[in-house]
């Protein structure tokens, strides 16, 4: 007697997800913690701007304020270099994690010490071993944009400004641009989490633990980054058999601004991945509309619409969004960012938002 099968049901997933997932198995490679010799030439040195004053140190000359981050590579903890008096975020890696993820730590530490003559990319200050374990040490800032985001929308019932949504656009349009330039790589993984703010108005990219080399402009592996800012080409291999390339960062930025224009995801929820699949690949964009109540500039959600182009083929590059005139606008606008994130950060503090220190998400 033939039983037939079970189908299983479909597998959910908490949103946002974090998936990684390589075409092929993860070759063999040299870490830091496998082969020292592999980490950057920069370890037991802090080199700390404005000055670039280069200090020898060991972990006796870090002073450990406490936790502020943890994932499953180690945490990250708020630490004062006493000889420069400078506060830092120091990623703790510890050696026991698997290969594939030092792989990635090992990317991140790349790309932001390669990154330092880019104002809108996190500063790497150095990196040392201590007892098998690598520290990294890297530049403080107050928050991300998700948490300013939720606080703006949710807490005081406020709206971030559409100018202020321009430099925004600016900081991160130029980030991206300058590691496709300057380091040949993608981001993959653009979301408000991964744009970080202070209350000097600074606005940073950072997390490129999952940044993917590109070969003649195309990414070759597949599914790395947060599935909901997925662009349509990422989340159907069909639509990308020959790789993708920076333009799904482009889709990524179009959903980020979106999100932090409304305080909203422009997507519903996902119970499936198949409602992901159907509403992404198969759906409309989320397109950007001005109404009376929530009014937007005409440039402005023709920018965010462009980026939401569905077609990979007709959505554009950088350089073709570094040419929009809601771009050139926002960069030549002479606005006081400070003001604006000094005040709104100590509100987040003075309501227990965030602590009164600077933290890293």
């Amino acid at each position: 007697k033939k039983v037939r099968p079970t189908l299983k049901p479909l597998q959910t997933y908490p949103r946002p997800e974090i998936v990684e997932e390589e075409i092929a198995p993860v070759p063999p490679i040299h870490t830091p913690f496998t082969d020292p010799s592999s980490l950057p030439d920069c370890t037991g040195t802090l080199t700390i701007p404005p000055d670039q004053h280069t200090y020898t140190f060991t972990s006796e000359d870090l002073e450990d304020i406490g936790e502020i981050g943890r994932g499953n590579f180690g945490s990250v903890n708020k630490m004062f270099h006493k000889r420069s008096s400078t506060y830092m975020a120091v990623k703790r890696i510890r050696s026991t994690v698997d290969e594939k993820e030092q792989h990635q730590l090992l990317m991140d530490l790349n790309v932001v010490k390669e990154s330092s003559n880019c104002e809108y990319i996190i500063k790497f200050y150095g990196a040392l071993f201590k007892e098998g374990d690598c520290w990294i040490c890297m530049e403080l800032m107050d928050a991300s944009l998700e948490r300013v985001c939720k606080f703006v929308y949710e807490i005081i019932s406020q709206r971030i400004p559409e100018h202020i949504l321009g430099k925004v656009t600016v900081a991160t349009v130029k980030a991206l641009t300058y590691l496709k330039r300057e380091l040949k790589i993608i981001h993959r993984d653009v979301k408000p989490s991964n744009i970080l703010v202070d209350i000097k108005g600074n606005i940073k990219l950072c997390d490129f633990g999952i940044s993917g080399q590109l070969v003649d402009s195309i990414a070759k592996t597949k599914d790395a980054g947060c599935r909901p800012y997925m662009a349509p080409e990422r989340i159907d291999p069909g639509m990308s058999k020959g790789g993708y390339d920076i333009r799904s960062d482009v889709w990524s930025l179009g959903i980020t601004l979106h999100e932090i224009a409304t305080g909203k995801f422009p997507y519903p929820k996902w119970n499936s991945v198949f409602d992901q699949l159907t509403q992404v690949v198969k759906g409309e964009p989320p397109l950007l509309f001005s109404t009376d109540e929530v009014p937007f500039s005409t440039d402005f959600t023709e920018f965010v619409n462009v980026c939401l182009t569905k077609s990979k083929k007709e959505r554009p590059k950088y350089d073709q969004l570094l040419n929009n005139h809601f771009i050139k606008q926002s960069e030549s606008e002479e606005i006081d960012v400070e003001i604006y994130f000094s005040d709104i950060i100590s509100k987040m503090r003075e309501m227990g938002f965030l602590p009164h220190s600077k933290e890293l998400p």
